[in-house]
């Protein structure tokens, strides 16, 4: 854990001096450009059953935090790290991590497809595909809503897929 959080200590840095030199309507590439958000797991399915995400017993919020590194105003590559906490009989708990690195398609009317490896200290791997859409942007920032769709695998548990809603701020 150590390793990781230097490791994102660096790459803040570099995004933070990176932002020093380029404004966020300087066309100059590569750029490289921070987020922040929340996501709320909405629901689940598997084969041993349907998990109403945050609507039951238990609720669960991750905090994406990210790196972005944007090759051309249509393509980049992200680095993204989600924590995970859960709430359940009034103990709550970090119960997961998320390294979630990926290719981001960018569209015109500030819409983004991100398709992304997904390796969760839970044991489960998978993919995540994410639909950005940036509802304000502003001088130095933008605000953003997200659809991703996790397919999860591994630790002898059954395949599941979610919906999950994100909103978040870019930098």
């Amino acid at each position: 854990m150590k390793h990781t959080i230097t490791f994102m200590a660096i790459l803040l840095i570099i995004s933070l001096q990176s932002m020093a030199q380029h404004s966020p309507n300087d066309n100059a590439y590569p750029r490289i450009a921070g987020y922040m958000g929340i996501l709320h797991p909405l629901q689940t399915w598997a084969s041993d059953g349907t998990n109403t995400g945050n609507f039951g017993a238990t609720y669960t919020i991750g905090f994406p935090t990210g790196i972005n590194i944007l090759k051309s105003d249509k393509i980049g590559f992200s680095f993204e790290f989600v924590p995970t906490i859960r709430s359940e009989n009034g103990v709550s708990k970090v119960n997961n991590f998320l390294f979630h690195p990926g290719v981001m398609f960018r569209f015109k009317h500030g819409v983004t497809l991100v398709t992304r490896a997904a390796f969760e200290t839970s044991g489960r791997y998978g993919v995540t595909p994410v639909l950005n859409k940036v509802v304000k942007k502003n001088k130095h920032s933008n605000y953003f809503v997200a659809i991703p769709l996790p397919v999860r695998f591994g630790n002898d548990k059954p395949t599941s897929y979610t919906l999950g809603f994100q909103f978040g701020v870019g930098f």
